[in-house]
């Protein structure tokens, strides 16, 4: 059985390390923060102001005015700090982010990153994507492997505007973890019950597969 959006997280959760400053994109992204292993020390960052995210608030501790930069509202750790869009922004760019969790519409065999907008649909911008996927030392991608309809969003080439070009460094779907390498995707593990077969099915781009490919351990 494929992994559920929760799934996904907890796989990426397993990819944070000890002192690890990390941004969580929007959507599938943001719930990686529930699963930080216990005892590990990771600092979390909203491009919106906001350094030491903790877990989402269950509801007596909900407060409307913290919020993440999709809009949701989480609960802050002690000695969490509060700044301005532009020193965030400064962190980013400056290159203090160890890690970033983005979401995707679309990844391309040579880490090309599509993520901000689909054609036809109205949307503000990219936002602060443009601004990770150009300065973060590490990229991981949280999606699901195939559209709604059965269609590979991993591909050759992405079809919808890049958010970014041979940034993604590895990708954890509903199917599979890979890593991007040279030749393309190189599957790392597959999703519990999930064979080798339906992956490649699944996968427009070139897929490299390496001996025996073992299941996550989620």
């Amino acid at each position: 059985m494929a992994l559920d959006k929760n799934g996904i997280a907890k796989r990426i959760a397993q990819e944070l390390r000890d002192g690890y400053y990390v941004n969580l994109g929007i959507g599938i992204p943001t719930l990686v923060a529930n699963y930080i292993p216990e005892g590990m020390q990771v600092v979390l960052h909203s491009e919106n102001g906001l350094l030491g995210i903790g877990p989402f608030p269950t509801e007596d501790e909900v407060d409307p005015d913290l919020i993440n930069a999709g809009k949701q509202t989480v609960t802050a750790l002690p000695g969490s700090s509060f700044f301005d869009s532009a020193e965030s922004f400064a962190m980013i760019r400056g290159g203090h982010v160890d890690l970033t969790v983005l979401g995707a519409f679309e990844v391309s065999e040579k880490g090309d990153i599509a993520s901000w907008k689909v054609p036809g649909k109205l949307v503000k911008g990219m936002g602060g994507a443009m601004d990770l996927v150009a300065a973060a030392k590490n990229i991981i991608v949280a999606m699901q492997h195939t559209s709604k309809d059965g269609a590979s969003k991993l591909l050759k080439e992405c079809t919808l505007p890049l958010t970014g070009v041979r940034c993604v460094k590895k990708i954890v779907t509903d199917l599979a973890v890979m890593e991007l390498v040279p030749e393309g995707f190189r599957l790392l593990e597959r999703a519990p019950g999930v064979s080798v077969e339906e992956i490649i099915a699944a996968t427009e781009g070139r897929l490299m597969v390496e001996g025996e490919i073992p299941e996550m351990n989620v």
